[in-house]
């Protein structure tokens, strides 16, 4: 049996891929999604995902908001993470296609910073999401401010949770979806088992096993699970989560070590109603700002530009020797009262 491959590091287009999802959804020869994402030690990972586990993603989705034959999903965010992709994929079931924020539709999924920036003056984007009957939002931590604002003008937030390996949001609003299990582990990590799970990492078997075990995979977040729902702690690596975008606070620190290899570096991170964490950056000697958001952002985008830095005379440690991103983030916390 053939299988056939849709690689979104090549940039389908969004039709090209609508298709290539159709024609997929109505074949049995299976057909597997590769989707670039960063894990914590910044190394590049390519999930593999069945179109049948995205398409039993689509499915449980539709039926969590409610949709029906007919009705529209906005398609909101970029088709090269699995959250656009997913929309495309829960339109297809209904069997319509996807509009912008410039129409009216039914659903539609976003990432916090959109939620905040549609509550501080992009009118067209609030009118666009109260006019939805359920708005998904994921990709980063949801700050409970920014949901009561949300909901006091109209809008029906669902948080959701989840990451490309089990075919984005799998939990929504602490709930998990249908058919979706989530333990922890003994030391508190979130585990999760499910038809919508990935079937690995291309090329990267040994990474896989890592994070794969007895059909669970065991994510880097700590949770608490009170009367069946899942409550997420943190995380356990040097991932962040910056206005939807992963970004490996490791990577940063010996990205710049190599520019600068007379200064001492540490990026971290504080919550941040805007952009879920935001990117902050110490350093032991005071370096061009500008030069280096345009290191960071030619190497790794727009969402690596540090939006806080402080230069500090020595750069936080553990008792180990191990830099200790959380007393560097009370110094940035601190450095604003």
């Amino acid at each position: 049996m053939k299988t056939s491959v849709i690689d979104l590091g090549l940039q389908p287009s969004n039709l090209e891929l609508t298709q290539a999802l159709s024609a997929a959804f109505s074949q049995v020869d299976p057909t597997l999604v590769i989707i670039n994402t960063t894990g914590s030690s910044g190394v590049n990972k390519k999930v593999e995902l069945s179109t049948s586990a995205i398409s039993k993603s689509a499915e449980l989705s539709n039926a969590a908001v409610g949709a029906k034959l007919g009705d529209i999903w906005s398609l909101l965010l970029p088709t090269n993470h699995i959250a656009g992709l997913n929309v495309l994929a829960r339109a297809l079931k209904l069997g319509t296609e996807v509009v912008g924020v410039e129409a009216r539709a039914d659903f539609t999924a976003i990432v916090p910073t959109q939620l905040h920036r549609a509550l501080t003056g992009d009118n067209q984007l609030l009118e666009h999401l109260q006019n939805c009957k359920v708005v998904l939002v994921g990709g980063a931590a949801v700050e409970g401010s920014l949901l009561e604002i949300a909901r006091s003008k109209g809008i029906t937030v669902f948080v959701t949770y989840g990451m490309t390996e089990t075919s984005g949001g799998c939990v929504y609003n602490n709930a998990p979806l249908p058919g979706v299990l989530v333990e922890l582990t003994g030391s508190g990590l979130i585990k999760i088992k499910g038809p919508i799970l990935s079937s690995g990492y291309q090329d990267q078997e040994a990474l896989w096993l890592e994070s794969f075990s007895d059909g669970w995979f065991i994510t880097s977040d700590l949770g608490e699970i009170r009367d069946g729902k899942i409550f997420i702690i943190g995380r356990t690596d040097d991932v962040i989560i910056s206005g939807g975008e992963n970004i490996s606070l490791a990577a940063i620190d010996s990205t710049l070590a190599k520019d600068f290899p007379d200064v001492n570096f540490l990026a971290t991170s504080i919550p941040d109603s805007e952009w879920g964490q935001k990117l902050c950056l110490l350093s032991d000697a005071d370096i061009d700002h500008v030069k280096i958001s345009n290191i960071l952002q030619n190497k790794f985008g727009r969402a690596a530009v540090p939006k806080e830095f402080l230069v500090v005379n020595e750069i936080p440690l553990l008792g180990i020797g191990k830099p200790d991103r959380v007393k560097a983030s009370l110094l940035i916390i601190n450095a604003q009262r």
